[in-house]
Protein backbone atom coordinates (compact mmCIF):
# COMPACT_ATOMS: atom_id res chain seq x y z
CA UNK A 1 0.00 0.00 0.00
CA UNK A 2 1.32 2.92 -0.99
CA UNK A 3 1.08 6.36 0.94
CA UNK A 4 0.10 9.41 -0.88
CA UNK A 5 3.16 11.94 -0.85
CA UNK A 6 0.58 14.88 0.43
CA UNK A 7 0.43 12.49 3.80
CA UNK A 8 3.83 12.25 4.34
CA UNK A 9 4.67 15.60 6.09
CA UNK A 10 7.06 16.49 9.09
CA UNK A 11 3.61 16.74 11.07
CA UNK A 12 2.34 13.75 10.50
CA UNK A 13 5.08 12.20 11.15
CA UNK A 14 5.10 13.37 14.26
CA UNK A 15 2.29 12.01 15.41
CA UNK A 16 2.63 9.04 13.74
CA UNK A 17 5.39 8.51 16.00
CA UNK A 18 3.35 9.23 19.25
CA UNK A 19 1.09 6.34 18.14
CA UNK A 20 3.86 3.42 16.89
CA UNK A 21 5.05 4.77 20.82
CA UNK A 22 2.02 3.46 22.25
CA UNK A 23 2.65 -0.54 21.64
CA UNK A 24 6.63 0.03 22.71
CA UNK A 25 4.63 1.83 25.79
CA UNK A 26 2.69 -1.19 26.32
CA UNK A 27 6.10 -3.38 26.42
CA UNK A 28 7.96 -1.65 28.85
CA UNK A 29 5.33 -1.48 31.27
CA UNK A 30 4.62 -5.33 30.81
CA UNK A 31 8.17 -5.55 31.62
CA UNK A 32 8.49 -3.44 34.56
CA UNK A 33 10.63 -0.61 32.68
CA UNK A 34 9.26 1.88 34.61
CA UNK A 35 11.66 4.97 33.64
CA UNK A 36 11.84 3.80 30.04
CA UNK A 37 8.18 4.02 29.81
CA UNK A 38 8.22 7.82 31.56
CA UNK A 39 10.86 8.93 29.06
CA UNK A 40 9.69 7.46 26.08
CA UNK A 41 5.93 8.91 27.29
CA UNK A 42 7.95 12.28 27.51
CA UNK A 43 9.29 12.01 24.29
CA UNK A 44 5.27 10.75 23.10
CA UNK A 45 4.21 13.95 24.94
CA UNK A 46 6.93 16.47 23.09
CA UNK A 47 5.64 14.89 19.68
CA UNK A 48 2.41 16.05 20.79
CA UNK A 49 3.20 19.72 21.79
CA UNK A 50 4.67 20.62 18.57
CA UNK A 51 2.98 18.36 15.90
CA UNK A 52 0.01 20.99 15.37
CA UNK A 53 2.47 23.95 15.41
CA UNK A 54 5.06 22.54 13.20
CA UNK A 55 1.74 21.76 11.12
CA UNK A 56 0.77 25.80 11.27
CA UNK A 57 4.39 26.86 10.55
CA UNK A 58 5.18 24.59 7.55
CA UNK A 59 1.66 24.74 6.29
CA UNK A 60 0.71 21.27 6.58
CA UNK A 61 -2.65 21.21 8.43
CA UNK A 62 -5.21 18.51 6.88
CA UNK A 63 -7.96 16.77 7.64
CA UNK A 64 -6.15 13.63 8.18
CA UNK A 65 -3.90 15.33 10.18
CA UNK A 66 -6.31 16.39 12.72
CA UNK A 67 -7.69 12.70 12.31
CA UNK A 68 -4.61 11.23 13.08
CA UNK A 69 -3.64 13.30 15.60
CA UNK A 70 -6.82 12.55 17.78
CA UNK A 71 -6.33 9.06 17.10
CA UNK A 72 -3.26 9.23 18.34
CA UNK A 73 -4.50 11.04 21.62
CA UNK A 74 -6.90 8.56 22.24
CA UNK A 75 -4.25 5.53 21.87
CA UNK A 76 -2.04 7.31 24.16
CA UNK A 77 -3.93 7.90 27.03
CA UNK A 78 -5.69 4.29 27.31
CA UNK A 79 -1.62 3.43 26.39
CA UNK A 80 -0.79 5.38 29.30
CA UNK A 81 -3.89 4.35 31.84
CA UNK A 82 -2.93 0.54 31.12
CA UNK A 83 0.48 1.07 31.69
CA UNK A 84 0.14 2.75 34.68
CA UNK A 85 -2.14 0.01 35.64
CA UNK A 86 0.97 -2.34 35.43
CA UNK A 87 3.70 -0.31 36.42
CA UNK A 88 1.94 1.46 39.56
CA UNK A 89 -1.46 -0.49 40.86
CA UNK A 90 -1.34 0.87 44.46
CA UNK A 91 -1.08 4.52 42.63
CA UNK A 92 -3.60 4.18 40.33
CA UNK A 93 -6.11 1.89 42.93
CA UNK A 94 -5.64 4.92 44.99
CA UNK A 95 -6.65 8.14 42.22
CA UNK A 96 -9.09 5.12 40.39
CA UNK A 97 -12.08 7.98 40.64
CA UNK A 98 -9.83 10.51 39.13
CA UNK A 99 -8.11 8.36 36.70
CA UNK A 100 -11.88 7.17 35.80
CA UNK A 101 -12.93 10.79 35.20
CA UNK A 102 -10.04 11.77 33.11
CA UNK A 103 -10.70 8.80 30.66
CA UNK A 104 -14.55 9.04 30.79
CA UNK A 105 -13.36 13.12 29.47
CA UNK A 106 -11.74 12.04 26.14
CA UNK A 107 -14.13 8.62 25.68
CA UNK A 108 -17.27 10.70 26.33
CA UNK A 109 -17.28 13.42 23.95
CA UNK A 110 -15.58 11.04 21.13
CA UNK A 111 -18.53 8.64 22.04
CA UNK A 112 -21.09 11.65 21.62
CA UNK A 113 -19.51 13.47 18.05
CA UNK A 114 -19.56 9.76 16.75
CA UNK A 115 -23.32 9.24 17.55
CA UNK A 116 -24.13 12.52 16.42
CA UNK A 117 -21.65 12.93 13.13
CA UNK A 118 -21.10 9.40 12.12
CA UNK A 119 -16.87 11.00 12.71
CA UNK A 120 -14.74 11.29 15.02
CA UNK A 121 -13.96 14.25 16.11
CA UNK A 122 -11.09 16.18 16.31
CA UNK A 123 -11.85 20.32 17.95
CA UNK A 124 -8.19 20.29 19.62
CA UNK A 125 -9.22 23.39 21.37
CA UNK A 126 -7.29 25.01 23.50
CA UNK A 127 -8.55 24.11 26.89
CA UNK A 128 -7.85 20.57 25.70
CA UNK A 129 -4.61 21.69 24.72
CA UNK A 130 -4.15 22.85 28.22
CA UNK A 131 -5.86 20.15 30.15
CA UNK A 132 -3.16 17.46 28.28
CA UNK A 133 -0.78 19.87 29.16
CA UNK A 134 -1.57 19.63 32.58
CA UNK A 135 -2.12 15.64 32.70
CA UNK A 136 0.66 15.11 30.74
CA UNK A 137 2.88 17.18 33.40
CA UNK A 138 1.45 15.73 36.12
CA UNK A 139 1.78 12.01 35.24
CA UNK A 140 5.73 12.70 36.69
CA UNK A 141 4.96 13.55 40.14
CA UNK A 142 2.23 11.49 40.41
CA UNK A 143 4.33 8.03 39.11
CA UNK A 144 6.64 8.62 40.80
CA UNK A 145 5.43 9.51 43.94
CA UNK A 146 5.88 12.50 44.73
CA UNK A 147 2.20 14.48 44.98
CA UNK A 148 -1.18 13.57 43.65
CA UNK A 149 -2.58 17.14 43.83
CA UNK A 150 -1.42 18.06 40.30
CA UNK A 151 -3.08 15.18 39.14
CA UNK A 152 -6.10 16.11 40.84
CA UNK A 153 -6.08 19.84 39.61
CA UNK A 154 -5.43 18.70 36.11
CA UNK A 155 -8.69 16.59 36.43
CA UNK A 156 -10.32 19.84 36.75
CA UNK A 157 -9.34 21.04 33.41
CA UNK A 158 -10.10 17.75 31.86
CA UNK A 159 -14.02 18.02 33.04
CA UNK A 160 -13.99 21.62 31.52
CA UNK A 161 -12.16 20.41 28.11
CA UNK A 162 -14.89 17.79 28.19
CA UNK A 163 -17.89 19.56 28.87
CA UNK A 164 -16.69 22.32 26.10
CA UNK A 165 -15.73 19.91 23.10
CA UNK A 166 -19.56 18.29 24.38
CA UNK A 167 -20.97 21.91 24.14
CA UNK A 168 -19.60 22.18 20.76
CA UNK A 169 -21.01 18.79 19.08
CA UNK A 170 -24.25 19.51 20.41
CA UNK A 171 -24.62 23.32 19.27
CA UNK A 172 -22.87 22.62 15.77
CA UNK A 173 -24.88 21.77 12.49
CA UNK A 174 -21.49 20.43 10.75
CA UNK A 175 -18.53 18.52 12.18
CA UNK A 176 -15.28 21.24 12.98
CA UNK A 177 -11.61 20.30 13.12
CA UNK A 178 -9.06 22.51 14.39
CA UNK A 179 -11.96 25.06 16.54
CA UNK A 180 -10.25 27.14 19.09
CA UNK A 181 -13.46 27.51 21.49
CA UNK A 182 -17.00 26.94 21.96
CA UNK A 183 -17.02 31.02 21.57
CA UNK A 184 -15.67 30.31 18.00
CA UNK A 185 -17.71 27.70 17.00
CA UNK A 186 -20.78 29.68 18.38
CA UNK A 187 -19.91 32.70 16.21
CA UNK A 188 -19.28 30.84 13.49
CA UNK A 189 -22.95 28.86 13.81
CA UNK A 190 -23.96 32.38 14.38
CA UNK A 191 -23.32 33.71 11.11
CA UNK A 192 -24.37 31.14 9.49
CA UNK A 193 -28.16 32.23 10.24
Amino acid sequence: MKIPHELMTLANGLTAFRLLCSPVLLVLAWQGYAIAFLLLLAAAFFSDAVDGLVARLCGQVSEFGAKLDSCADVTLFVTITLGAWWLWPDIIRHEALYVGVVMACYLLPAIIGYVKFSAVTSYHTWLVKVALAAIGLSLYPLFLDFSVWPFRLATVLCVLAAAEEIAITVVSGELHSNVRSLWNVLRHEARKK
